[in-house]
């Protein structure tokens, strides 16, 4: 339970002002999350991780001297956005590049590598290495799709030390990616987290009952076997991840036991009692072990240990000195302070992420001012119908996933109308509405879904364009481009139990009544019709991607939640499009 907190939808932003305020020795703040409160040395690389909070010291108790020196600060358990990554990249960069590295999960994909794609246009140097160390989340032969949960620290470590030798941006990468490739974990969860507002934990185990497998964001484990002793739970812990010790192990190896948010030290103290004497059994020297909690899930009671089989230059780079809030060792010279300046290249505002002096609004036409007003009706109205069903949508989120899908829309919603109203107010014609909205929703949503749905409205706003009032046709191919670029960039495809599987029969039907001659409000609300029903329909199909992936037979007999938001923005689209004054050709 989440004892401590004033209104739910701030928590993310008054917990990093306190984190900042407690740790300014270390870290200070800009938009999009923290960084360096000391400037490194020129040339060196960047090291910038990021992820959803909520898993403290991961990720900004992680800046400092030896380790990161940025870190995005996404909203609970949901992926920064590639704004928030941008900014503090920028930030934290000076000149050696930037190296990108996070848990692989699908929201901070999709935002980091956009972020990754804009820094290089600028003439940035930039590098990804995604950590997959969690071996419950797919198979060996699937190591790309397993999700980053404690190996994180293990890539962090490494890169940062590398970089605080000196060693460039491809030197940095490649010791990072080969840390990577070396380091396996493995979790148990004994009870779910509740986070901050929440009534319910995210998942609940039974007592007496251990949850195997699970995520770092509250995704339910795999499967549940009765609670075993601490020195069983050590060899199942150990057993799973030996089966994956590389052919050429030197026998030498880090090794992180981690507390996932209530189970204390004492006990993972005997914990680590069994872990170390099952590792010399099998003949391993353990490299200066990490107890603690070092990622967390909140509250969730829950332990899981991390292994990484470690060459010479890993060992060095494993032992090297660090300090940062929430993770020190040996000793280091901190670099000069930055004396609380403001970073300039950082400073951004709060309608998507643009920098100061570039907030103009291009001319627009009359008519597209006229269309511009139906664009933020549309979006008022779809902002009224997320709030009437956000529980709904978290409710079927959890299920399968980490309950978070309803908030996420909400406060993605929430921005874009804001968004919208403020660049109307500003003379915007409708397709800048739909940018700004589109930027705003990303911004302030994070998450895949936050994403996706900013992509989408930006692939809209440019079909539709300021200059005259958009016809039947010019919106229906506004969606399809959406749906072009969401495949595009989100990866995935219809059937995969994505809102795709809404939007892609949407823009189909949407296109075919337009081309028989229908006007908008009437081609919109056939195609709204197909979109319904499509969004029901995914209850029977079983998920591709995403955090419900490894949990189908969890997820079988219920609706995707995106799916189903997609379809109640539709609907309230419609609705609006109906109305008198709104455009019918």
């Amino acid at each position: 339970m989440t004892y401590l907190y004033n209104d739910p939808a701030d928590f993310a932003d008054e917990l990093v002002d306190g984190f900042v305020a407690a740790n300014s020795r270390w870290v200070r703040r800009v938009p999009g999350g923290v960084v360096r409160a000391g400037r490194p040395h020129p040339g060196q690389v960047a090291v910038v991780i990021g992820g959803g909070s909520g898993h403290y010291p991961a990720f900004a108790g992680l800046v400092g001297s030896g380790l990161a020196h940025g870190a995005a600060m996404g909203n609970l358990f949901a992926s920064p956005s590639a704004q928030q990554v941008h900014s503090v990249a920028r930030a934290a960069e000076n000149g050696g590049g930037v190296l990108l590295s996070y848990g692989n999960y699908a929201g901070d994909v999709l935002n980091f590598d956009q972020a990754q794609e804009r820094l290089i246009e600028e003439g940035v140097p930039c590098r990804t290495v995604v950590v997959t160390d969690d071996v419950s989340s797919a198979s060996v032969e699937e190591l790309r799709k397993r999700r980053g949960i404690a190996g994180d620290l293990v890539v962090f470590k490494v890169a940062g030390a590398a970089a605080q030798e000196g060693a460039d941006l491809d030197a940095v990468a490649a010791v990072a990616e080969r840390a990577n490739d070396r380091t396996r974990s493995f979790g148990v969860a004994f009870s779910g987290c509740t986070l901050p507002g929440a009534s319910e934990p995210l998942f609940v185990v039974p007592a007496g009952r251990m949850a195997v497998g699970m995520g770092i964001h509250g995704e339910p484990g795999i499967e549940e076997t009765d609670i075993p002793t601490a020195d069983e739970l050590a060899g199942m812990l150990v057993d799973r991840l030996l089966t994956e010790e590389p052919a050429d192990s030197n026998g030498r190896i880090a090794v992180i036991l981690n507390g996932l948010g209530s189970v204390k030290y004492e006990e993972l103290f005997v914990l680590y009692r069994g872990v170390s004497a099952r590792l010399v059994e099998h003949g391993l020297t353990i490299v200066e072990p990490e107890v603690g909690e070092l990622v967390t899930s909140f509250q969730m009671a829950g332990v899981s240990l991390t292994l990484c089989w470690l060459d010479d230059e890993l060992e060095r780079l494993w032992r090297a000195p660090a300090s940062t809030p929430g993770y020190r060792k040996g000793a280091v010279c901190d670099a000069a302070s930055a004396d609380g300046a403001e970073d300039e290249l950082a400073v951004t505002d709060t309608t998507g992420g643009r920098p100061e002096g570039e907030d103009v609004i291009p001319p627009a036409s009359e008519d597209s001012r006229h269309a511009a007003e139906v664009v933020v009706r549309a979006l008022v109205a779809a902002r009224t119908a997320i709030e009437a069903d956000v529980d709904e949508l978290g409710r079927l989120d959890a299920i399968a996933g980490d309950g978070d899908h309803g908030i996420g829309m909400q406060r993605g919603v929430a921005a874009a109308a804001t968004a919208a109203e403020e660049a109307f107010a500003r003379g915007a014609g409708a397709g800048t509405v739909l940018t700004r909205a589109g930027d705003a929703w990303a911004d302030r949503a994070g998450g895949t879904s936050g994403a996706l749905w900013g992509i989408g409205l930006r692939a809209l706003g440019a079909a539709v364009g300021d200059d005259a009032q958009p016809h039947a046709a010019q919106v229906a191919t506004g969606i399809r481009d959406a749906l072009e670029q969401i495949m595009r960039f989100g990866k995935a495809q219809v059937g995969d139990k994505t809102l795709l599987d809404t939007l892609a029969p949407f823009s189909a039907a949407l296109d075919r009544s337009v081309q028989s001659g229908a006007a908008l409000a009437a081609a919109w609300g056939e195609a709204t019709a197909v979109a319904d029903d499509a969004a029901r329909a995914t209850a029977q199909l079983t998920p591709k991607i995403g955090r419900a992936r490894p949990h189908t037979e969890k997820s079988l007999g219920t609706p995707d939640p995106g799916a189903i938001s997609m379809a109640l923005i539709l609907r309230a689209v419609h609705r609006v499009l109906l109305e008198k004054g709104s455009p019918d050709d």
